[in-house]
């Protein structure tokens, strides 16, 4: 039966609170990992919610239930912290877990949904400890979300100013600006309901990844909104999600 580590401390910064982890573990030895990242606008959120809201058995059991473990990280957030604090703790966190006894480091997939997404695909994109990368709805494009010279939004906040202000530290925060040849495996999937993201942030983000030859593949679910509001069965998204899982595992 799986059971649960609950907060693992996995880096300390100096002036913040320490970062901590839940290790979801499978009951098999040694098995490979996803670190799970959750969203939230980069403001609010935690490691023990999979997605506000979604039906069914526990997110997390469901990926333990297929031989995974799961590390589900806290990030610093936007009222603590501004670019790149985020992507530097997804960082420490991959250290973390690559370097844990009681998993496969060596297969690790980044799963995150929204900004957890968006950190997501960042990370895959720059990490080569990253076997694969699952983006749920998550923002691509930072230059391109709606409201770019807005100081109000969520990315204005992550950013500490409207993404149209500085468009080189947009760029630096959007995984489009990223993809390089190499990239590992995506599985990308977002309502063409959403309206927090627009479903446009995820199509042009699999356009970029095509583009130099990665393994990438889009669903598009239709009626979904933002957190998968409106979808109907759940496995709609985890079978894909988790066939993925069972590809990169191998």
């Amino acid at each position: 039966m799986a059971h649960v580590r609950r907060d693992l401390v996995y880096a300390e910064h100096p002036g913040y609170r320490p970062l901590s982890l839940d290790l979801h573990l499978p009951d098999a030895p040694h098995p490979p990992v996803v670190l799970f990242l959750h969203g939230g606008g980069w403001r609010v959120g935690s490691r023990r919610t999979f997605v506000p809201g979604l039906a069914g058995p526990d997110g997390f059991g469901r990926i333990t239930a297929e031989g995974w473990a799961v590390a589900a990280v806290d990030y610093r957030l936007s009222g603590e912290a501004r670019w790149p604090a985020q992507l530097a703790d997804v960082t420490a966190a991959i250290e973390w877990v690559t370097s844990a006894t009681e998993v496969d480091g060596s297969r690790l997939v980044l799963w995150g949904e929204s900004a957890g997404g968006h950190l997501a695909a960042l990370a895959g994109l720059r990490d080569p400890r990253v076997r694969g990368v699952i983006d749920w709805y998550g923002p691509a494009d930072l230059r391109t979300m709606p409201g770019a010279d807005d100081p109000q939004t969520r990315e204005a906040a992550l950013l500490g100013m409207p993404a149209a202000s500085d468009p080189d530290l947009a760029a630096h925060a959007s995984p489009v600006a990223s993809v390089i040849i190499g990239a590992p495996p995506f599985h990308i999937a977002h309502g063409d309901d959403d309206r927090s993201v627009p479903v446009a942030q995820s199509e042009e983000l699999a356009r970029a990844l095509r583009r130099v030859g990665a393994d990438v593949t889009l669903q598009i679910v239709p009626g979904a909104d933002h957190l998968w509001r409106g979808l109907g069965d759940p496995a709609t998204v985890f079978d894909p999600a988790l066939a993925f899982l069972g590809r990169i595992a191998g």
